[in-house]
């Protein structure tokens, strides 16, 4: 499997689970959850999920690689915002499930768009 189709791949999934997060954010009661259940921080994961898939369906690498990147980086200041009580914590609620979780997931995005392009010979195959 080429990075170009691992990028893709990797958009369509994450953006399916970021919208999955959003809604069972609204259901699933606070005190229930291992992670935040906060309004603000389930429309954020609706809002990024639907742009991902967006990103996804166009089909384009350029996309993909450019909303792992993008969204990546985001967790990953998500872990430090918690950590350091930095914007938006107040309005998302964090808990250390999350930190963990934007650790993990955001290195792993980054990791996955700065993987080389293929080379145009792969690609034809």
């Amino acid at each position: 499997m080429g990075t170009v189709t691992i990028s893709l791949t990797v958009t369509r999934v994450f953006s399916v689970v970021l919208v999955l997060v959003g809604i069972v954010g609204f259901v699933v009661p606070a005190d229930a959850a291992l992670t935040s259940g906060a309004p603000a921080y389930n429309v954020f994961h609706l809002v990024f999920g639907f742009i991902g898939l967006g990103c996804a369906l166009s089909k384009q690498p350029s996309a993909a690689k450019a909303f792992n990147f993008g969204f990546g980086l985001i967790d990953l200041y998500q872990a430090l915002a918690s950590f350091m009580h930095w914007w938006p914590e107040s309005l998302f609620r964090w808990t250390r499930v999350d930190d963990v979780l934007h650790v993990v997931i955001g290195a792993a995005l980054v990791g996955v768009a700065l993987l080389p392009a293929e080379p145009r010979s792969a690609l034809a195959r």
